[in-house]
């Protein structure tokens, strides 16, 4: 329990940490820095998905129903994107700004619920597959949160409350992990589907958000190419270690 207690602080609070640097950080910086923290979480979200969740799911689940509960879960978050409650989006400029401040929150605080699900039903699974996915959401958290700082500044919020509201709303991951292993452990055959489930999401960011962006990365192609490899390599190293 502590460990998971561990992983979901990381996800919520070491992503929030990251992303308060970088926000910080001179402007110029910040827009050399973006693009490779995409790359990287987006090589971070697609192996934690394809080379631990989908093989532990399946591993659980007799005949389709994995490749099901994985459909099932691109078109709930298709359809949770279209509302509004929750846009993946790392470019200040991008639509969701015109989305209310309060909003935002919302639904960036019932993602990280959503991410600290994840991370307990990953640790039940297997220690190691805890710690592949919540290296993948501390990831792809930071450039989201620096997103997020940028859109409530423009919503007409000050420097300070914009980041403490932010922190609160990053928070939510930690009782999520906790109702999801208080939960899971009494429901192990939801686990399957769980993670299949959770694999969608990871596909869902990298594929219909983060690899739409590294292709606009025209003049640096080849240093997002090699960030991507090295987010895939970081999940595979950290299986190998605890395998």
């Amino acid at each position: 329990m502590i460990e998971l207690l561990f992983m979901a602080s990381l996800g919520s609070v070491g992503a929030m940490a990251g992303a308060v640097g970088i926000a910080l950080a001179p402007a110029g910086w910040r827009a050399r820095l973006l693009p490779l923290l995409v790359a990287y979480s987006a090589g971070t979200l697609l192996a934690a998905a394809l080379l631990g969740m989908i093989p532990r799911a399946l591993s659980g689940l007799p005949g389709a129903q994995g490749g099901l509960a994985v459909l099932a879960g691109l078109l709930f978050f298709f359809l949770l994107e279209r509302l509004l409650l929750w846009h993946h989006c790392h470019d200040p400029a991008c639509q969701v700004r015109r989305a209310s401040g309060h909003l935002l929150l919302v639904g960036d605080a019932f993602h990280n619920f959503v991410d600290g699900v994840v991370i307990a039903a990953a640790y039940i699974t297997s220690p190691a597959l805890g710690w592949a996915a919540t290296l993948a959401v501390v990831a792809h958290e930071v450039p989201q949160e620096m997103g997020d700082y940028a859109v409530l500044l423009d919503s007409g919020m000050g420097r300070w409350p914009a980041l403490g509201w932010n922190l609160l709303s990053a928070l939510s991951t930690l009782p999520g992990a906790l109702l999801g292993y208080l939960l899971l452990t009494q429901m192990q055959a939801l686990t399957p589907y769980l993670l299949a489930f959770s694999a969608a999401s990871f596909l869902y960011i990298a594929l219909g958000d983060l690899v739409p962006r590294l292709h606009q990365q025209v003049p640096r192609s080849w240093l997002t190419l090699l960030l991507l490899l090295l987010g895939m390599l970081t999940i595979v190293a950290l299986r190998m270690h605890h395998s």
